[in-house]
This record gives C-alpha cells, sequence and structure tokens, in this order.
C-alpha cells in the first residue's frame, strides 16, 4: 500500500519517572537465582536492557494514553476539535467494555464527531492504526487522525515476579517466563494528517507492508486471570527463529512495494525487542546495523509503543535531515510485521 497525502503532523510522548535496572529485577529475584545457580547479570548481558520504566500499578492505560495524546496535541498545529478519529492502539485496555479509547477521548475532551475505535494486534497494534489512518486519509473521508498507545507492564512484571520467587520453579520452567523480564512502561501519540491540511509536518508516510504467519501464534501467549493480574509465557528462542524468518520473506516484498534498495534506506527503527532479536535481524535482511536507532537498553521493551516512540526519539535527537528515509519494521506475537516506510520533511 502506498500513501501519497498522508504526514505525520505531530509526534511525542510521556514516559513514567520509576526507573528499574535490570540488576534491580535479578536482586529481586536471588532466592531464585541462589536456588538454581544462576549467573547474576544475566538478563543485561543476554537482552541489553539496562533498564525500563514503569508507571505505579493503579495507572490505567487510558491515563498513560491520555498523557501522550495531550503532549501530541500541544505540539500539533491542529487544534483538537479537528480530529476526526482517535485510535487507542495498545495491547493493555482499562476493560473489554467500552473501548479505552472512549476514556481516552473525555480526558482529552476531545469533540463529538470523532471516532473512536481500539486497534489491537499485540506489538504491532500502533503501525497496524496508522495503516487503517492512513488509509481513510488517502481517500478522503478524513483529514485528522489522533493514534495513542499506553502500555504499563508494571502489573505483568510483579506477577512474574512472584511467580519465578516459587519455590518449585526449575531451570526448565523459569524459561518461558524470561521475556516477561524485558517488559517495560510508557506511551506515545501521533497526529497524521492530509498533507494539503497541514503546512508543515514532520514525515510523509510513504507506505507499507504486511506479512503474517499464524502458524506461530502459540509461541508468546498473554492474559488477565484475575483483574491486574497479568500473565504472559513465550518460548523465546522459538518466537525469535519465527520473527526473523517471517520479517526475511517481507522485506523483498517491502522493498518492491516501496521502490527502494537498501542503500535507499538511510534510517532503521525496529521493535525493541533486545539486543540478540535486533542482531538476527539486521543479519537476517542484509542491512548495516549502523543505520539503527534504538531504545531498548533504556526502556526495554514497551509492546506497542516501542517502535513509534523510538521514532520519536530518533527525531528529537536531530537524527533525521530533510529527506532522509527510514524504514520501521514493526512485529507482534500472532505473528504479524508491518514494515513501514516515511521520509523526513
Amino acid at each position: 500500500m502506498r500513501f501519497r497525502n498522508v504526514v505525520i503532523e505531530s509526534l511525542e510522548y510521556a514516559m513514567p519517572e520509576e526507573v528499574w535496572t535490570s540488576a534491580d529485577i535479578e536482586s529481586r529475584l536471588q532466592p531464585t537465582y541462589q536456588r538454581l545457580k544462576l549467573p547474576e547479570g544475566r538478563l543485561e548481558l543476554m537482552t541489553g536492557i539496562r533498564e525500563r520504566r514503569f508507571w505505579p500499578l493503579e495507572k490505567r492505560p487510558s491515563e498513560a494514553s491520555a498523557l501522550a495524546g495531550e503532549a501530541t496535541l500541544n505540539g500539533s498545529q491542529i487544534d483538537r476539535n479537528d480530529i476526526d478519529l482517535l485510535v487507542h492502539a495498545a495491547v493493555c485496555r482499562d476493560r473489554l467494555a467500552p473501548a479505552t479509547a472512549s476514556y481516552v477521548h473525555r480526558l482529552l475532551n476531545l469533540p463529538g464527531k470523532t471516532q473512536i475505535l481500539d486497534v489491537s494486534n499485540a506489538c504491532l497494534g500502533f503501525l497496524n492504526a496508522m495503516v487503517l489512518a492512513g488509509g481513510l486519509i488517502e481517500s478522503g473521508q478524513i483529514k485528522h487522525a489522533l493514534i495513542v498507545s499506553g502500555e504499563n507492564g508494571r502489573p505483568l512484571m510483579e506477577n512474574t515476579l512472584r511467580a519465578l520467587l516459587d519455590p518449585t520453579q526449575t531451570r526448565k520452567s523459569v524459561k518461558p517466563y524470561f521475556a516477561n523480564l524485558t517488559i517495560g512502561a510508557g506511551a506515545v501519540g501521533a497526529i497524521l494528517s492530509h498533507r494539503d491540511s497541514v503546512p508543515n509536518a514532520k514525515f510523509h508516510l510513504l507506505g507499507s507492508i504486511v506479512e503474517t504467519d499464524t502458524s506461530a501464534n502459540e509461541l508468546c501467549e498473554g492474559d488477565s486471570s484475575d483483574g491486574n493480574e497479568l500473565a504472559m509465557q513465550t518460548d523465546s528462542e522459538a518466537l525469535l527463529n519465527a520473527g526473523v524468518a517471517l520479517a526475511d520473506r517481507a522485506f523483498e516484498r517491502f522493498l518492491q512495494e516501496m521502490e527502494w534498495d537498501r542503500g535507499s534506506i538511510r534510517h532503521v527503527v525496529t521493535h525493541q525487542v533486545g539486543s540478540t532479536h535486533r542482531n538476527r535481524l539486521f543479519e537476517a535482511i542484509g542491512l548495516d546495523i549502523e543505520k539503527d536507532y534504538s531504545t531498548f537498553e533504556r526502556f526495554g521493551n514497551v509492546g506497542s509503543v516501542s517502535c513509534p516512540l523510538t521514532l520519536a526519539c530518533a527525531e528529537k535527537s536531530g537524527r533525521f535531515g530533510p529527506g532522509d528515509t527510514c524504514a520501521l519494521l514493526g512485529i507482534g506475537s500472532g505473528l504479524s510485521t508491518c514494515m513501514m516506510g516515511v521520509e523526513r520533511l
């Protein structure tokens, strides 16, 4: 899918103040580490994640999303009364019904004309929402869409720590919990607009492709077992292999759709899982890792927030010059990947 008239007009984020280092997490797991003779420092060594951030346990996803949404509106030329569509695209939701977007809509004091909906596709939700909103803008149905995502991995982390401290755990049984220890929290927002309706914008959204492999949908499964009690188990090695294979299959089609070659790509932003995933991905698709901009070292895996958050951080750091291209390479358990091309304006 190609877009000629869709721009990212504003892109902002909001991050929690509370920082948990990988060493902090291992300190809480000392009884299990000592009993199973696990080496200290393995969490940061294996993932490259030094720290991650968390909201308080009681922080609702809608509240986190609204913080990022407010920052995005404040950084925009668009009045909130002109927002035609609001999408909440996080893994985390306030409850099954109503849509979490309804709570965000109220917190942001958006107008009655604004259509609201949730888009959920694991860590890929935000990029999927960009494609859907972009299609509505390209077709002329709407002019401005606000996409927000607020993730709070704190309940999952706390539940995982309790599970790992169970004295019946073995070296084998702890493996499905390891991926949970990479999770963090944060929020991000973006306004997508028709390029003719805004004098200035950050990026031109050029196009995207998707590739899906649902034969791998049991490799990472999460659920809410009781209120805020979140549980997730992951076959990390199998998920890594399946995800890299999926990306490898998709990447050539992405280049064809964008009419790019590897040299056309100036910068790369991926979903932020960790150093092993990044290295394997760049090796598989044949890209220079020097083109990568990463945030997993300080934020960990923030679910659907990670890819757009990293793009926002790269933009604020001065990484992009006018005309620079960037490939956004997102992936979500399920498995599904969305590869998106943007150009700095």
